[in-house]
């Protein structure tokens, strides 16, 4: 469903120009999943749209057996777009869907097909926009509210538990502006390449005093990235 450095994802470094927003997703995934005890060993864990498996070693370190599926790359099961995945029904512990929901047309189909490979009481872990830049992978549809994401989740078929909001307005602006500089100094070259690393560590250094003096109340409805808990 979509590609990125899975490096880059799980390990994002401080001078690259997504840091503040990558590293802050994988912490809300990492207490997401310690706060409710969801891993643990021998579980079966399937990653649907998986891109290049980047939160796959948080699972193997638990000693869940995971499975990655994707429409492309070198994904363990390949899927079709609205047709069923090749698994069996009621088969997995957990399902986990990383920024992936705002690419996908028909939700009935992709939060359906969520359900059904979960067993009784299994759990759903999915991350998406609120507010974000256009990311074609191959495309991208949509972006939510709190409520609205909620609301999709719940209505077919799933029992939120929680929502949280990842990176708030001021320090989203501030990395949509940095995200706009990169593009703007690859066209200098190296000479750009050498620009950005400072620019970067300063920007980021900026997201997180942003985000440290942006009220709650505030950064819970108007996150650029939600990370939400639900069962079946």
């Amino acid at each position: 469903m979509r590609k990125h450095s899975a490096q880059k994802r799980l390990f994002p470094r401080f001078w690259e120009r997504d840091w503040y927003s990558m590293a802050c997703l994988r912490r809300s995934i990492e207490q997401t999943i310690k706060q409710y005890n969801l891993l643990s060993v021998g579980q079966h864990i399937v990653d649907i749209g998986c891109g290049d498996c980047p939160y796959k070693p948080i699972f193997l370190a638990h000693g869940c057996k995971y499975i990655g599926c994707d429409i492309e790359g070198e994904a363990d099961i390949k899927m079709e777009i609205e047709k069923p995945i090749p698994l069996p029904d009621n088969s997995f512990d957990g399902v986990v869907s990383f920024q992936v929901l705002e690419q996908v047309w028909d939700l009935d189909w992709y939060l359906g097909e969520c359900y059904r490979l979960l067993k009784p009481g299994g759990w759903l872990l999915l991350s998406t926009h609120g507010n974000w830049l256009y990311h074609p992978h191959p495309t991208d549809y949509r972006r939510w509210t709190k409520d609205g994401l909620s609301l999709e989740i719940s209505s077919r078929g799933f029992r939120l538990e929680t929502v949280n909001s990842v990176v708030g307005p001021l320090a989203w602006t501030t990395q949509f502006r940095l995200l706009g500089y990169y593009v703007a100094l690859q066209k200098l070259g190296i000479l750009g390449s050498i620009i950005l690393v400072p620019l970067a560590c300063i920007m980021n250094l900026r997201m997180i005093v942003e985000d440290w003096i942006t009220p709650a109340a505030i950064r819970d409805t108007n996150a650029s990235v939600y990370v939400t808990l639900s069962r079946k």
